[in-house]
């Protein structure tokens, strides 16, 4: 088993990939021609380029770490998420001439080998890292649960794009929430703070919790829960939290939403936490 403690307890979200990819198929099949075309919050996407990247991101996930197969590297001088932005746009542009109808039907079927796949690996296995919770290679439940957390978000986008409810209930949002809060020991990685230090972090509502960040020896670590005396607190409401962790909400938009006490360099850095690649 691989320890990461700095990023806090486990999280498996393999019980809840058949709901979403369920709730997400449901989503796309209730869909008009006229809402196919809807612009998103994703500068240029509309929601049928949306639905293509969640397909593109689940073949690149089966080809790349069930298959082995790595044709795609980022240019000389080309930094990652410049590289991820560029074949994502290529990819979506391709895709333009599948039909919906299609899209869905591919969704369905490799959003089956997708859960399968997940349900194959050992999570405690260390893979890959996950960018936005810092350079070291990652347990695959963080990468498992960063991808739940992306195909969410594009849930969110959607149905928000068509006027339609999304996932926003605690069975959902709740381990969301709890998966983008692992930003924060890589949030807060530059502050020039003494050993002992803590920041905790409040979500409040049905699907919010608390999250406390103390700095170690070395390195920032997250727990669940309180702890005593904290040297600055930061409060958000779920919708702000989720929203500013994937950047639909500017960090200063979730400060005029925030209440925040004590250490204004810890509540400051916390608010720019980002749980994406951004």
């Amino acid at each position: 088993m691989i320890e990461a403690p700095w990023l806090g307890p486990r999280i498996d979200l393999r019980p809840l990939l058949a709901k979403q990819q369920s709730a997400f198929l449901t989503l796309l099949e209730q869909l008009d021609d006229n809402d196919w075309t809807q612009p998103t919050i994703c500068p240029g996407w509309a929601v049928r380029d949306v639905a293509a990247h969640v397909l593109g991101d689940h073949l690149g996930r089966l080809s790349t770490h069930r298959d082995g197969n790595h044709p795609l590297k980022p240019g000389d001088g080309e930094q990652f998420p410049a590289f991820l932005h560029r074949i994502n746009g290529e990819w979506v542009t391709a895709a333009r001439r599948i039909s919906p109808a299609l899209l869905i039907y591919l969704l369905s079927t490799v959003g089956d080998q997708i859960r399968r796949f997940w349900h194959s690996v050992d999570l405690d296995a260390l893979g890959w890292n996950v960018s936005w919770a810092g350079p070291d290679p990652a347990p695959l439940w963080l990468d498992m649960a960063r991808d739940f957390t992306e195909y969410w978000t594009h849930h969110q986008q959607i149905a928000e794009a068509t006027g339609r409810a999304g996932l926003t209930q605690p069975e959902y949002l709740g381990p969301v929430l709890d998966t983008f809060i692992r930003a924060l020991p890589h949030t807060l990685r530059d502050l020039d703070t003494t050993t002992g230090s803590t920041l905790q972090v409040t979500v409040t509502g049905p699907a919010g919790g608390t999250w406390t960040c103390t700095r170690g020896s070395t390195r920032w670590a997250i727990t669940r829960g309180r702890r005593p005396t904290p040297d600055a607190t930061v409060v958000l409401d779920s919708d702000t939290a989720w929203r500013l962790c994937t950047r639909g909400i500017s960090p200063r938009q979730a400060a005029q939403r925030a209440h925040t006490e004590g250490n204004q360099q810890l509540t400051d850095a916390a608010l720019n936490i980002v749980s994406i690649i951004y």
